[in-house]
């Protein structure tokens, strides 16, 4: 639940003394943990546990204000530096957020930033998080800025629901970009949005393996795919510039489950071709080859499994865990697990995916992270 301009001023009165509370924040404490509450701030129980609760997510400094939606909506600080020191290797210089809720794309920027929000709570809560008065209040289809490029970050969601067509985000796609077509635009979308009609560049971006978001940036930006991959300080950017792309072929010693900004981007092969692997089938995104790439993981593969026969060879190795991989084909992995009633002591991995028309079982041991054993070619 969003606050009320009354409960950011109180919040951001109260920041340090909220922030040493001696609270468990659990599930189990909650009932008690809004009674301390309640005795010490009265009516502004609710938006103090609110605030504490959010932050315990640890995605953004624990002494910003924010609410639970916009916490969860916010940007990946790494995302935002990211974006940010791309558009200043593009020349950009000044850069206005239309949608800037409470403040993540100008935290640690090296451009002047400028932000705006339709929401008076956020943009509040955005003041105090940047500590800036560069922020005021305005719709993001107005025309308010001269900045070099224009950020908006378009509501992906509607009564709950997911948002899957670009003209239904809110604002829309094409209402943002009739409003600002003078402007050099980056717009933050959902990554399974299809962008394929999309003429500049779009990219896919990750943190630690989860795919984060989309953007869209028009064509004086860029052009082509990249996939964004941040692993702690590390960004990894893969981009469509790849030639003599590899055709599929049969599965070596390592199976890899390539990292979801690259699935997203459309850049399987490409990897492929950077990284020395092949795909098992061109439909499909999982690769193989003698090497697991540097920084990730993959398994080593022991056979194909008819699904029919798979419980009784995962008898027959002595299986007693299992981790499930599935793409290609319509299986639950928590049902499969207990179709397996495994009872056995060693651990396995099982990717159930589909080569040519045929659903398969590809049995492989444990994951395994890239070492000088299995990376070096």
């Amino acid at each position: 639940m969003s606050f009320n301009l009354d409960e950011v001023r109180f919040l951001s009165e109260h920041n340090a003394e909220l922030a040493s509370l001696d609270l468990d924040l659990s599930k189990a404490s909650q009932l008690k943990d809004l009674e301390k509450l309640k005795a010490a701030y009265g009516d502004y129980a609710r938006c103090a546990m609110e605030l504490l609760t959010a932050r315990r997510g640890g995605k953004l400094p624990e002494t910003w204000l924010m609410d639970a939606d916009s916490a969860q909506q916010a940007t990946p600080l790494s995302v935002a530096c990211y974006r940010s020191e791309f558009l200043r290797q593009r020349g950009m210089r000044t850069v206005h957020d239309v949608t800037c809720s409470i403040g993540t794309e100008g935290y640690g920027t090296s451009l002047d930033y400028f932000g705006s929000d339709i929401d008076a709570s956020r943009l509040a809560m955005a003041r105090h998080n940047l500590a800036s008065n560069a922020l005021f209040q305005a719709d993001a289809l107005t025309t308010t800025t001269t900045a070099d490029v224009i950020i908006a970050d378009p509501a992906r969601r509607k009564a709950g629901r997911r948002i899957s067509r670009p003209e239904d985000l809110l604002p829309p796609l094409p209402d943002l970009i009739a409003a600002h077509r003078d402007a050099h635009l980056a717009i933050k979308c959902a990554p399974g949005l299809d962008f394929s009609d999309w003429d500049g560049l779009v990219t896919v971006s990750s943190v630690n393996g989860a795919v984060k978001e989309s953007c869209l940036y028009t064509p004086g930006l860029g052009t082509g795919r990249h996939a964004v991959m941040i692993q702690g300080e590390t960004v990894d950017v893969l981009t469509d510039e790849e030639q003599n792309l590899p055709e599929a072929g049969d599965i070596g010693t390592f199976l890899i489950d390539p990292d979801g900004a690259v699935v997203r981007a459309g850049l399987v092969q490409h990897y492929a071709a950077r990284e020395g692997l092949w795909q098992i089938d061109p439909r499909i995104a999982y690769l193989t080859g003698e090497r697991i790439p540097q920084g990730t993981s993959g398994f080593p593969f022991i056979e194909k499994v008819p699904l029919k026969r798979l419980k009784s060879v995962l008898k027959a190795y002595d299986a007693g865990s299992l981790e499930i991989l599935v793409r290609g084909v319509d299986v639950d992995p928590d049902q499969l697990r207990k179709q397996m009633k495994l009872k056995g002591t060693r651990p396995f991995a099982v990717i159930i995916t589909r080569i040519g028309s045929q659903g398969i079982a590809l049995l492989c041991q444990p994951r395994v992270l890239s070492s000088e054993e299995n990376y070096a070619i």
